[in-house]
């Protein structure tokens, strides 16, 4: 192909001939003439770690009225979960993730198989260079095998240290999905805030779930209707001045101190406490007691708020030098110039400091089948920096972190290639393609590399690929029961985020509906727990 084509912005919108005319908010997220926006879901990690953010500590006064009001400080404990939601059936199979048959990752496909996948016969991983004898098509300082061309990994090790890459591993799932559609339940965040013993997974001391969308799932894609919590429905957060905004501790921390405004919320608490306790009060309702600890825990809360988030720069990414600035994982100058940074910034901040637990970065515009293979690279590049920002950040915290990767269906090449500076001679995506489709999800452990199920090579690479794709890349869709039915690949999930605690035997009891048999489980887990149940300092 020619190497003229002119390079699109990577938020440039796509417009198809093929396609109808967008018309839902997704179809505009897909193309990109609208933005994905964040999601997340609470969980506290405060104390659990050596954290550096002891200022969120409360005093031991207000620690037990906290407690007894049953306001949550430290959530479940749960491992960080951040999803990528790449809107528009984004590759993740072969030029990005290495995808291979029965064997894993490097049970190499056919090269018509990889041409499909858009590597072109000199750049498919089964070719070793006679001149230095080695492979320089993979590689797997992630533990997870990519292309050395992959512009997720390139983006990723831009963001990520080799400290960080050598404590991070990760699984690749192939996994028919329908392209260009929400219809696919791809969304696993209900799943997560219910996975743990008793139906308590990840949880929040500051939010509940928060997405991108006003939608049941917060997101691009569709959450299992199984899952699905009403009282859980995600609220809206999509930049910095959302987070910051999540707080409203009144006008009193404005004039006085934060430490003084504490102790006079404390004061009204307990005077307040001591007008309750008179037995000759009543407040005439027949639930007297109910509504004089409402009233009670309200003050209480108060007062924790104010001590826990009464300065507002304490939560807000644009002002942690770990993420912005000389130091930072972004520039001052990236994270001015492009709202997925700031996006990816505000999502991780409030996961990976304890505010929250979980949550879904939605990314539009991966509907990249534009004649050209650059619009693609760049976008795919952009995301890979997001992803292994998220990464890094988890390891400059020395939090744990699961970071799981979709999209809705995929993209294939005719063979044709784009020979641009971007295009990097790669296969042109020219069309969609779900039999091409597949997810990864990546593990950050602070104690060592994530350590694959299995005694031998062999069987840890059959664990680290779950299922696997025909010689000419189209998804085996007997090979696992992801391989075929979203509502699985979600499951197949929250499996593998309950074994990274250890309670991958719990899955049938609190995932009842769930149509994986108890006897496969072992198969489909990726990764030996790097806790146990709970993260403890």
């Amino acid at each position: 192909m020619s190497g003229k084509n002119k390079e699109m912005h990577p938020d440039a919108p796509l417009k198809h001939a093929g396609h109808k005319r967008p018309v839902t908010r997704r179809d505009f997220i897909s193309q990109s003439f609208i933005g994905g926006t964040a999601a997340v879901a609470g969980g506290s990690l405060l104390s659990l770690f050596a954290s550096p953010r002891k200022a969120f500590a409360l005093s031991s006064d207000l620690q037990a009225l906290v407690s007894s009001c049953g306001i949550a400080t430290q959530g479940a404990g749960k491992i960080p979960f951040i999803c990528f939601d790449l809107a528009g059936g984004a590759n993740l199979a072969g030029s990005n993730v290495l995808i291979g048959g029965a064997g894993g990752q490097l049970d190499f496909l056919s090269s018509a198989g990889y041409s499909k996948l858009g590597l072109p016969g000199d750049m498919i991983p089964p070719i070793v260079n006679p001149g230095t004898q080695t492979n320089d098509f993979i590689d797997t300082s992630m533990g997870l095998a990519f292309h050395t061309d992959s512009a997720f990994f390139r983006g990723m090790s831009e963001r990520m240290s080799a400290a960080t890459a050598a404590n991070s591993n990760g699984a690749v799932i192939p996994s028919r999905s329908d392209n260009d559609t929400g219809n696919n339940p791809h969304n696993p965040m209900y799943g997560i805030a219910q996975a743990g013993p008793t139906g308590e997974g990840a949880d929040g001391s500051l939010l509940g779930l928060i997405g991108s969308r006003n939608s049941d799932s917060g997101g691009n894609s569709m959450a299992p209707a199984m899952l699905i919590d009403p009282a859980n429905r995600p609220t809206k957060v999509d930049r910095p001045s959302d987070v910051t905004g999540l707080v409203d501790v009144g006008d009193l921390v404005g004039l006085l101190t934060q430490a003084d405004a504490v102790a006079v919320m404390e004061s009204i608490q307990r005077i307040s406490d001591m007008k309750l306790n008179n037995p000759n009060v009543q407040t005439e309702v027949t639930t007297d007691a109910v509504i004089k600890d409402l009233v009670r825990c309200g003050y209480v809360k108060s007062a924790d708020l104010a001590e826990r988030f009464g300065d507002p720069t304490q939560i807000d990414p644009a002002q942690d030098p770990l993420i912005v600035g000389p130091t930072g994982i972004f520039s001052q100058a990236e994270f001015d110039g492009d709202g997925e940074f700031r996006k990816t910034a505000s999502v991780m901040k409030l996961v990976m400091n304890g505010f929250a637990g979980a949550g879904t970065i939605t990314m539009g515009g991966f509907d990249y089948h534009t004649g050209d293979r650059s619009t693609g690279e760049i976008r795919d590049l952009r995301a890979g920096r997001c992803m292994g920002a998220c990464m890094e950040y988890a390891a400059r915290l020395g939090f744990p972190l699961m970071m799981y990767v979709f999209s809705d269906g995929s993209v294939a090449s005719n063979g044709m290639t784009d020979d641009s500076a971007e295009g990097r001679g790669k296969g042109v995506w020219t069309g969609d393609n779900s039999s091409t489709a597949s997810a990864f999800f990546m593990v950050y452990n602070p104690n060592g590399r994530p350590t694959l199920i299995g005694g031998t090579p062999e069987d840890q690479a059959r664990h680290q690929q779950i299922g696997y794709m025909r010689s000419d890349a189209s998804v085996e869709t007997s090979s696992s029961p992801a391989a075929n039915n979203v509502n699985l690949l979600v499951d197949t999930i929250l499996l593998n985020y309950m074994a990274l605690h250890g309670e991958q035997g719990l899955f049938s009891t609190q995932f009842p509906t769930s149509s994986i048999n108890a006897t496969a489980l072992d198969t489909l887990t990726a990764f030996e727990p790097i806790v146990n149940g709970t993260i403890s300092g």
